[in-house]
Formats: C-alpha cells, sequence, structure tokens
C-alpha cells in the first residue's frame, strides 16, 4: 500500500497528483502488485474496488464465518465489496489455493458430484491470526481509502469485532495525515500547497464517512447480520 507518512516530501505528493494519469497509474500499480503479491493474479485484482493485498484478507474475513465453497465466497464478496465489478472464479480459486498453501486456509475433500473445484475450505489458526492483524491496524491513509475501509468495517460487524475501536484507529490515522500536511504547506511553493490541499480535503471526506458510519453501526450490524 501507499505510505502513511510524507515526512516532508513533496515528491511523495507529486506520486499522489500523479494518479490523475491513467496509463501511468496503472504501470506503478502493476509493479507494486507484482513486488508485493506475485503469486495473487495481481492484474486481476483492478477488477475490484478492493486493493490488491486486501482481496486474499478479505476471503479469509468472510471464511473466518465458517467453512465455505469457492463459489459461495465469491458471491458474498460480490454482494458486500464488488459493487459491480466481481471477482473473477479464476482469481477466487486462485487465492485460496495460495492461501492454503501459505498455511492460512484448509481444502476439505472433494465432495462428489459436484465438480472439480466443489470443496469446502476451513480458516486455520495462522488465517484468523492474519486477519485479526489487518482489521487491527489502520489502513494507510490514502485519499483512496474508503474502498478498504469500508470492507474492514462490513467484516468487522459479520464476525462481531469491535468496529468502533478500528474506525477510532482510523480517524487518528487521518487526523496524524492532515497534520503532516499542513505542516508541509508551511513555507511551500504554490504548487505543493494546491497538492496538499488536494489531499486534505480528500481526507476530510473520509473523516466525515468515518464520523457517519461510527453513528450507524447498530443499524449497519443488523444489516450485515441477517
Amino acid at each position: 500500500m501507499g505510505h502513511g507518512h510524507l515526512s516532508g516530501r513533496p515528491s511523495l505528493l507529486r506520486a499522489d497528483a500523479d494518479r490523475g494519469l491513467d496509463g501511468e497509474a496503472r504501470e506503478r500499480a502493476a509493479d507494486w502488485s507484482r513486488n508485493l503479491s506475485p503469486s495473487y493474479f495481481p492484474g486481476e485484482y483492478s477488477q475490484s474496488i478492493l486493493p490488491v493485498m486486501s482481496v486474499p484478507l478479505t476471503l479469509l474475513g468472510l471464511l473466518e464465518r465458517g467453512p465455505s465453497h469457492g463459489y459461495d465466497l465469491k458471491r458474498d464478496y460480490d454482494t458486500y465489496f464488488g459493487q459491480g465489478k466481481p471477482l473473477r472464479y479464476s482469481q477466487v480459486y486462485a487465492t485460496l489455493s495460495r492461501l492454503a498453501r501459505d498455511g492460512k486456509a484448509a481444502p476439505g475433500p472433494i465432495e462428489q458430484g459436484a465438480g472439480p473445484e466443489r470443496r469446502r475450505y476451513v480458516i486455520t489458526d495462522v488465517g484468523m491470526a492474519d486477519v485479526e492483524q489487518w482489521l487491527a491496524e489502520p489502513a494507510p491513509p490514502e485519499p483512496d481509502l474508503q474502498s478498504e475501509l469500508f470492507a474492514k468495517v462490513v467484516l468487522a460487524l459479520m464476525l462481531g469485532r469491535p468496529a468502533a475501536s478500528y474506525l477510532d484507529a482510523q480517524r487518528g490515522a487521518h487526523l496524524q495525515r492532515m497534520r503532516e500536511l499542513t505542516d508541509l504547506k508551511r513555507g511551500g511553493e504554490p504548487l505543493t500547497v494546491l497538492l496538499a490541499d488536494h489531499s486534505i480535503y480528500r481526507l476530510e471526506a473520509d473523516l466525515r464517512w468515518i464520523d457517519h458510519t461510527a453513528a450507524r453501526l447498530d443499524t449497519l450490524s443488523k444489516a450485515v447480520q441477517q
């Protein structure tokens, strides 16, 4: 993921601005995903609303509810997180195979008469520890953060985890990033100030979303557990 701290370096602000250049942005995202997760078919992850690294963790979170077939995981992922851009079956099964290889999920036997991929997967203790760590740590406060934070909130509510504390941690991370950007503006060049303002305003919108979501957690919890 992106960096949570600018450390006073305008070059990182320029990198944020470069996201408007679609070709370059796609190339950077592809390079990044190849370096971090080469076995998860990173080219396909751009089809989803979630960042590359959160798709396996989101599937693990769904799997923590109980043993599931790949078909059921895809259906639930697409329902809650796909936003009109569903995962491919090949991506789901490739991810499950990798999670199994890494000891984070365990495949059951192939069910007779159900097709070659009709087997239930079970999350392991290692997988549950990964989900717990991922949910508890704030996502990097990037301007395009909201889809990952949305996934974390929904999964936390599904699993009975403390969604309110995750939102509090994220609010703190956002406020820290905004303080860093405000410091960067002092004495900065006009374009640096303009770019900092762009990021600050986006982060302010995320903060409004965080507060709005925190006020509706009871209602949202009932909605995802129906």
